[in-house]
């Protein structure tokens, strides 16, 4: 009897475990939760060749004042979980969601050789599901992309609903990509085009002064080579 208890417990102790990865690996990427498996209690690390992606619905917030909530939200769901697997196929790291916004990055934690090409891919990816849900729903559904390239900091903060994080002007000015973007496109600067100009059509927009680079030259992306 005590041998069968004993078992009932290691069994019961393996499949908390196993949902415990299970969370982790849905929460965080799989290279920090090998290193969280390792014993490491801080992650921060730099990594100076990245690329950060926003995106964000236009007018969703006066959209969703007309939408039931469950409306709302199963929307927002189904845009992010599309989202999430082009993020997947094109080796990009997911790195959160803010209200309707969505941010992504390729070089980390584990540095990506043509990480500019895989946001861009990303990106053009992104729009496509978006017009397809669009057309399916009867919902006016845009969205601006933005892209920067270049050093950040990542890392995990918090304690309680932590969260792996990337900081520095680079994110700052992918988020100004985004912002001063128009839906429909996707926005690069200068730096990301210096990394994929043989694999994209690009078109320039002309120079937007951009908060901590002054005025710069951006352009848009229109497919692929």
């Amino acid at each position: 009897g005590a041998c069968i208890e004993k078992k009932r417990l290691v069994d019961k102790m393996t499949e908390q475990n196993t949902r415990y990865k299970s969370l982790l690996n849905r929460i965080l990427p799989a290279a920090v939760v090998q290193r969280l498996d390792r014993g490491e209690k801080q992650i921060a690390d730099r990594f100076e060749s990245t690329s950060i992606l926003f995106s964000d619905l236009v007018g969703f917030t006066r959209l969703s004042s007309r939408l039931a909530p469950s409306v709302l939200i199963e929307t927002l769901d189904r845009v992010f979980s599309e989202f999430d697997v082009i993020a997947e196929r094109c080796g990009v790291e997911k790195i959160k969601t803010i209200g309707d916004a969505y941010m992504a990055a390729a070089g980390l934690p584990v540095p990506h050789p043509e990480h500019a090409d895989a946001v861009v891919l990303m990106g053009i990816e992104m729009i496509r599901a978006l017009n397809e849900i669009r057309q399916r729903r009867q919902l006016p559904l845009h969205m601006r992309v933005g892209i920067h390239s270049g050093g950040v900091a990542a890392g995990i903060i918090g304690q309680k609903r932590f969260l792996y994080d990337v900081w520095g002007d680079t994110v700052n000015v992918a988020s100004r990509m985004e912002s001063t973007g128009s839906p429909g496109r996707i926005h690069v600067s200068a730096n990301t085009v210096a990394l994929i100009r043989n694999d994209f059509q690009l078109e320039s927009r002309g120079f937007i002064e951009v908060k901590s680079l002054g005025q710069v030259e951006t352009f848009f992306v229109n497919g692929r080579n």
